[in-house]
């Protein structure tokens, strides 16, 4: 059975649920998309935490910045990731390896591989979807 998102419904759900949620790719650069949209979910009142080895121990939008998941000492509810699509398997399996709840590759991002580990560890995988834009959708709206 070929892949599919759940539905908006159900997306909403997952993200007033949400506690942290770890962003792989954050660039710490603000005229970049993973930025500028990490930022506006932060305004919104989720909890971003960076991930990127290239800036790891660096603060980005305030938070300290990891090298990998495995590095955040405290739990992942959301892996929204960032990366190019050839990336995502080993995304993936740090995210099962962490115990996050959802792995959430962004628009333009998707990989069958990828989402087979995380959903058979028990993740829901949600593909080719800005996070931001499904937040406005779906009503999840400010948390603050």
């Amino acid at each position: 059975m070929p892949f599919q998102n759940p539905s908006r419904d159900e997306i909403g759900v997952l993200l007033q649920q949400a506690g942290a949620i770890a962003v792989v790719g954050l660039s710490d650069k603000p005229d970049r998309t993973s930025y500028m949209v990490s930022q506006a979910m932060q305004s919104r009142g989720y909890r971003i935490i960076p991930v990127n080895p290239m800036a790891a121990g660096k603060e980005i939008l305030g938070e300290m910045c990891y090298e990998s998941l495995s590095d955040i000492p405290e739990p992942i509810d959301i892996v929204d990731v960032f990366r190019r699509s050839e990336y995502c398997v080993d995304v993936a399996t740090e995210a099962v390896a962490i115990g996050a709840k959802t792995l959430w590759l962004q628009s333009g991002i998707f990989n069958e591989e990828a989402a087979e580990i995380a959903s058979e560890a028990g993740l829901t995988v949600i593909m080719d979807r800005c996070i931001k834009v499904e937040d406005a959708v779906t009503g999840a709206g400010s948390r603050r």
